[in-house]
């Protein structure tokens, strides 16, 4: 379950995750999940690499996306495949969590306000 961290523009940070986020990659994600979620506030989860998820990676994403919430920080996910988008809608973490389809859409909705 490889996972990158990459610093954009804006003070935005995307994470990209990609292959099977299932109980071992989810385990593998926890601990740079935890220190983006404790260290970042516009944070972007790429997910188009992404082909299965789950209830553990679930997991991780709502852990660390609370995290970030509570600091007054933004989260999105990017391009999730229809097959992991179900999981994410079906289960409601796209309450929590939105959706993005477009990247410029997802870095603007975490983007800090200029000012």
């Amino acid at each position: 379950m490889p996972i990158a961290i990459e610093e954009l523009e804006g003070e935005v940070t995307r994470v990209v995750l990609s292959g099977r986020v299932d109980v071992a990659g989810a385990h593998e994600i926890d601990m740079p999940m935890a220190v983006v979620a404790g260290s970042r506030r516009a944070v972007v989860i790429d997910l188009t690499r992404v082909e299965f998820m789950a209830s553990m990676g679930l997991r991780s994403l709502v852990v660390s996306a609370k995290s970030i919430v509570s600091k007054r920080g933004k989260v999105v996910l990017l391009g999730p495949q229809p097959q992991v988008e179900e999981v994410i809608v079906v289960s409601g973490i796209d309450e929590l969590i939105p959706i993005h389809h477009d990247e410029a859409a997802a870095i603007a909705a975490v983007r800090p306000a200029a000012g």
